[in-house]
């Protein structure tokens, strides 16, 4: 039976519509996500979230609101266990969060690194994984499944 693995994912974003991205590198390969991490033993998801952004970004979020988890399989992109991916949407000052964002993508030293990216220049295709990419079409998609002229 194949293994589970429990993720958490935030969507930051600041009041200039600007989301929050973390660049990594781990195990030599470089990815563009969300920031967040893996649900430990014994932890609730939203425990996860909160603990990821503290360890991550030294961050303390007072609330974040559920947007999705997927439904489908999905194979981890490091082992061979079955993804399952927790999103949070967090609105947030960007005064609160201030990275250092002055690097060149891609990188190759093991570590990560966080920017701001205007929500309406992001494309599916600057994240690496397939669930980011999904889940960046359903937060750009029109509320209410029309569009304003």
């Amino acid at each position: 039976m194949a293994r589970f693995n429990l993720r958490v994912y935030a969507l930051i974003i600041n009041e200039f519509d600007e989301i929050l991205l973390s660049d990594e590198c781990r195990f030599g390969q470089f990815f563009s996500k969300f920031p967040g991490g893996g649900v430990e033993p014994n932890e609730g998801i939203q425990a996860a979230l909160y603990r990821e952004l503290k360890e991550e970004l030294n961050l303390e979020i007072p609330n974040a609101e559920f947007f999705y988890v997927n439904d489908f399989y999905q194979a981890s992109a490091f082992d061979n266990s079955s993804l399952i991916a927790f999103y949070y949407r967090i609105q947030l000052p960007k005064s609160t969060f201030l990275p250092n964002d002055n690097y060149s993508i891609p990188f190759s030293e093991e570590t990560e690194k966080q920017r701001w990216v205007p929500l309406n220049l992001l494309q599916k295709e600057h994240l690496t994984f397939p669930i980011d990419q999904l889940v960046l079409e359903k937060l750009l998609k029109p509320k209410f499944g029309h569009t304003t002229q």
